[in-house]
């Protein structure tokens, strides 16, 4: 799946508008929860992806894949 930079940038956007004097709407706080999780999705398949494409290189020379987890 993956995250676009633009929903990362909008992401940063509503932080900086959330800390800001004028803070969120209630729309605007909803759709930053979403774009959020969103990204923890991205992030978590990102590195489960890594983790699945490990291979330990023995001492002896072969190399054993992990595989998935």
């Amino acid at each position: 799946m993956g995250i676009s930079a633009e929903q990362i940038q909008r992401i940063n956007e509503l932080y900086r508008k959330s800390v800001s004097e004028t803070g969120l709407t209630l729309e605007e706080a909803e759709e930053q929860k979403k774009l959020r999780d969103l990204y923890i999705k991205s992030v978590r398949e990102n590195l489960r992806g890594q983790l699945n494409n490990i291979d330990i290189r023995n001492e002896d020379g072969t190399i054993t894949p992990l595989g998935k987890r």
